[in-house]
């Protein structure tokens, strides 16, 4: 499984619509606090362990990092855990996120335990989130019948269609889970289990944006989507298990490629989908060009710090990308999780992600949307050869500079009071006017809309015809290599 830091929690749909000031301030008030009173850590019960081996996923690697171990949680720790996470909390919220590796392997009694926890040490009036990050292919009614009774959010990870899904997605004899994991959803919609979809963007996905956005839009019917870029960073040795080297794996999404990406389904999402579908990656946009405080993502905020991730022992480490020796901040059997969240080493952290920006950024026309997005990932060298520089820049500064038009709207629309869905209707309307100006435009010129395509490929082009079924190409993928210990999936071995 691919693991998703980059939010300040995993996102209830709460935030959605007039409501998004209210939730963008009250996570704002975290980042600049020593102690704050709401934080997110994603805890690993199982580790790097999983049913699957999805080739891309960097977090397989993490397993080296505790050779020997049986990578399962004990119930000393996991007391300690929810006992610690709540007395560290000074909200009446506390969210409890499991994530992995796979967190189903540690079946239903453990999670079914960790709520009998949660009553036991609540604090008055405090109330708890649930969620779990799972691929969902051990999923059966038990499991939803446990989530539905206890209010659980599940982020289901989809990548596409069946064929750009098992393109990466497959379990440790190389056969794709594609049939499997939507089994996991429906029966997720069966019992009114409330999800949300992680989508990564990886190298062959990303040549098929409304592929996969209409996909998930249309077949799976969600109306939540995650879109995470894949920059799987290799050390000298080949591995990912820390944050070194300068080489991306060839699973990787290119920047270009990835601003293509994103700008497609923008396109098709602000003139069809706003109030009805949520994409993380636009509501935090939209955030930032309201000037809010936060934009309830922690990739494009000024500072990070606010999400932890636990592993299944009880360490603590500064960030889910970040789990290796160096960022290790302690362990909460010896010390406090307040004082870990809080100490000095992981504040620095957090504010090491404004301050070794580099010139280029610091000047950049786009800054107050990007922030420079995860610290992971910058680990090029600006035009003027400074260092970093994030990977995925050139996609970034394409899509923000893209946007800036409906973003602006829909900024003006709320802030006035008026749904964010009505720039539909404005955007229908520049519709005309943005094809006089293609007319024109030379055919092989930008189109005047912005969108970097060819004017032949865009407003310029003729009446849009419903396109034939996409085909794909045969995409043929190796499961990720084990490491010793790693779990294997006994029914499809």
């Amino acid at each position: 499984m691919v693991a998703h830091p980059d939010m300040v929690a995993h996102p209830r749909k709460v935030h959605r619509a007039n409501d998004i000031d209210r939730v963008m301030v009250q996570k704002a008030e975290l980042m600049d606090r020593p102690t704050p009173p709401r934080f997110h850590l994603m805890a690993k019960p199982t580790g790097a362990v999983c049913n699957l081996a999805c080739t891309y996923c960097f977090f397989l690697d993490k397993e080296l990092l505790y050779p020997g171990s049986p990578f399962r949680m004990s119930d000393e720790v996991l007391e300690s855990y929810i006992r610690q996470l709540i007395d560290a909390h000074r909200s009446p919220q506390v969210t409890v996120a499991w994530q992995g590796g796979e967190p189903t392997l540690m079946g239903l009694d453990f999670y079914r335990r960790a709520i009998e926890l949660q009553q036991k040490y609540r604090k008055p009036g405090m109330t708890f989130e649930n969620t779990m990050q799972t691929n969902g292919t051990l999923l059966d009614d038990e499991w939803c019948e446990f989530f539905k009774e206890n209010n659980y959010l599940i982020g289901l990870s989809i990548d596409g269609p069946r064929e750009l899904h098992d393109a990466y997605r497959v379990n440790k004899s190389g056969r794709g889970t594609f049939d499997r994991v939507m089994n996991g959803l429906r029966l997720l919609q069966k019992h009114g289990v409330e999800y949300n979809i992680l989508t990564t963007v990886n190298r062959i996905n990303a040549d098929y944006p409304l592929e996969v956005y209409r996909f998930l839009r249309d077949e799976v019917g969600t109306d939540w989507i995650q879109l995470i870029p894949i920059v799987e960073r290799l050390d000298d040795e080949g591995l990912a298990l820390r944050q070194a080297g300068t080489e991306v794996s060839d699973r990787s999404v290119e920047p270009e490629q990835f601003g293509r990406f994103m700008t497609t389904i923008f396109d098709e999402w602000v003139r069809n989908d706003v109030g009805n579908l949520f994409v993380q990656t636009f509501e935090a946009a939209v955030g930032n060009w309201r000037g809010l405080p936060s934009s309830g993502m922690c990739v494009f905020n000024k500072t990070c710090g606010n999400a932890l991730a636990m592993e299944h022992n009880g360490d603590m480490y500064s960030c889910d990308h970040f789990v290796e020796p160096d960022y290790r901040l302690g362990n909460i059997g010896e010390t406090q999780m307040v004082e870990l969240v809080s100490s000095p080493k992981q504040r620095k952290f957090g504010q090491d992600k404004s301050d070794t920006l580099p010139p280029q950024c610091v000047s950049c026309e786009v800054r107050f949307a990007c922030h420079g997005e995860c610290p992971k990932n910058r680990f090029t060298l600006t035009a003027d050869g400074d260092p970093g520089l994030n990977y995925l820049c050139a996609g970034w500064y394409e899509f923000f500079t893209h946007i800036d038009f409906p973003m602006k709207t829909m900024a003006a629309l709320v802030e006035s009071g008026r749904p964010a869905s009505d720039v539909m209707a404005i955007m229908a309307r520049e519709m005309p006017d943005l094809k006089a100006a293609a007319a024109q435009t030379g055919r092989n010129a930008p189109c005047p809309c912005g969108s970097g395509l060819k004017t032949k490929h865009c407003h310029g082009g003729t009446t849009v015809v419903q396109p034939e079924p996409t085909a794909y190409p045969v995409f043929l993928s190796e499961p990720r290599p084990r490491v010793a210990g790693m779990a294997v999936d006994d029914a499809d071995a």
